[in-house]
Parts: C-alpha cells; structure tokens; sequence
C-alpha cells in the first residue's frame, strides 16, 4: 500500500507515531525531575544530564555491541551528575538553580569532550515492538513500531503514583518536600533524602538520553537534545507534579514535535518547518500561563525554589 492510498490519514498516523517516538526522553527526564521536585529541590542540569546520558550509552553500546549495556552506563553517569548536585546543593546558601546551570554547561561540555571520537562509529540500536503487525501498510506499522522504554515509562508512571500516594518511601519524599521542619521533627534528615532523589532522576534523564542516541534519531551528535532536557521542567510544571500527568504532557510535547514532519509527509513544503517550533512555542506558553504571581500552583511541594 502506498502513501496516497491512506491519502490525508497519514497525517495522524504519522503524528500518533512521532507521539510515541518524541515522548519517550520527555517521559524518563520528566518523571526524574517529578522525584527530584517532590523532595523539594529543582535540577536545571537535566539537559547537560541528558546530554552526557546519550554520549555514555552511546560509547558504551559501540564498544560492548550491547544497547542495554548502553543504557546501563547512561543510567550510573546520570546518577552520579544527580549526587553531585545533590551534595553541592545542600550546603547553605547555594541557589539550586544556578547550580544547575553550572552542571548543564559542564555535562553538555564533557559529552562533547568525550563524545568526539563516537561521532562516526556506528552504535546497535534498542528493539522495536512490532504492534502494527496485523497491516500491510508500511506507514500503519511504522507508525505503531513501539521502543520498550515507551512502554517501561508508561508502567513507571503508574508505579510512582502509586508510590507517591501509599508507600512509606513516598511518604517521607512528600514530607520532606512540603517542609523541612517537619522531617527533621520525625528524625528525616531532608538533605539526604534530596540527595538520593536527586540521583535517581539523573539516572531516569540520562536513560531518556540513551533513547534518543540508540533509538530515536539513533546516533550521536552534540545537537541530539534540542533543549528537551529544559522543557521536561516546564512539564513537570503543567503535570502538577503528577507521574501519570508527565506522561500524558510528554505525548502532547512528542505531538506537537510531531506536527512538522507529518505534514512533510502529505506533501506540505511551504511553511511546514515553523511547526518544529511548536514545541517549543508550548513551553513558552506553559511557563507563562503558570507563572502568575497572584496564584499558588496546585500540587507544588512546599520546599521547591521555583515555587516561592
């Protein structure tokens, strides 16, 4: 079946595929900073995270011909950029924010370091899960291709509702996030659960970096990111701090990011590359419709930077 068979369905065939491919590093970079916000602290450096994340599991797949092991590596170099900052960050008066700035140019900055000499080779790219098996059409299977980190994002959004709502562990994140004070009345110490949260959700964004250099686009370069490492915490943002919300605001974001290509693809060439801005269009006006100063924000910890 050719393309002008399914005519103008290609065009949500394509946007419902790119969905999927485009929401995935939003989904893992958005729940990290969901469990690092939750403790009260703020990462700007996911970017740089991310970054170094894709370069790590690149360099490690080309050299180990394993994805896996890939994002094995993303996901302990993410964790040890979180700890660093977590560790910086709980000495008194230093800003969260600026630190992670600090870490974002100084991850970005080894990942092009490092990465140089894995531009070229080429890397094993993560499987695929076919669920548009059942067609004969090339767009309905490509569109309905699924990476297995989409759907271990979907699982673990659900996994940490869940945990945010009945566990201890959740418990003690959401005290320490809504207040200081009251953790260190119930013998928490807040500064080492925000340095462990921070470090698992390094380690989430740089998987979300291991997606885009092993799976989508599927190789290296030092403009892999886009900027999606600093959209993720403007999502965090318009989700409320909800797992299943980042979710669903990363398939709008991978939507939206969507949008270019699939009209490319029914033939529209003339003004179609200002909808690649559309992600970035709706980070603007998310961080704008969230940034009113005579309103609290729904679900926000009571601890977050951002917030006061």
């Amino acid at each position: 079946m050719e393309t002008s068979d399914i005519g103008y369905w290609s065009v949500p065939l394509a946007m419902i595929g790119g969905a999927i491919r485009v929401s995935t590093p939003f989904i893992f970079v958005s729940l990290g900073e969901t469990i690092t916000e939750r403790s009260g602290r703020v990462n700007i450096g996911l970017e740089g995270i991310l970054v170094f994340g894709a370069m790590s599991a690149y360099a490690v797949a080309v050299m180990t011909d394993s994805p896996w092991l890939g994002l094995a590596a993303a996901f302990c170099a993410g964790v040890c950029f979180g700890l660093l900052h977590g560790w910086i960050c709980k000495f008194p008066r230093v800003n969260d924010i600026a630190i992670g700035i600090a870490l974002m140019l100084f991850g970005t900055g080894l990942a092009f370091f490092f990465g140089k000499a894995f531009i070229q080779p080429s890397a094993p790219h993560l499987p695929a899960i076919s669920l548009g098996f059942w067609s004969d059409s090339p767009q309905i299977r490509s569109a309905l291709d699924v990476n297995a980190l989409f759907i271990l994002g979907g699982a673990l959004a659900l996994f940490l509702s869940y945990a945010f709502r009945s566990t201890r562990i959740g418990l003690v994140l959401r005290i320490v996030g809504d207040s200081s004070d009251a953790a260190r009345a119930m013998g928490i110490d807040p500064d080492r659960v925000r340095l462990i949260a921070t470090g698992v959700g390094g380690g989430l964004a740089a998987i979300g970096g291991g997606y885009l250099s092993l799976y989508y686009p599927g190789s290296w370069s030092e403009s892999i990111s886009s900027g999606q490492g600093l959209m993720a915490v403007a999502l965090v943002v318009f989700a409320r701090w909800s797992p299943p919300g980042c979710f669903l605001a990363a398939l709008l974001f991978g939507g939206a990011g969507a949008l270019g290509p699939a009209l490319q693809s029914i033939g529209v060439t003339q003004g179609y590359y200002l909808f690649y801005a559309a992600p970035y269009a709706l980070t603007l006006a998310i961080m704008i419709a969230t940034s009113s100063p005579g309103r609290t924000l729904a679900g926000a910890p009571g601890e977050l930077s951002i917030t006061r």
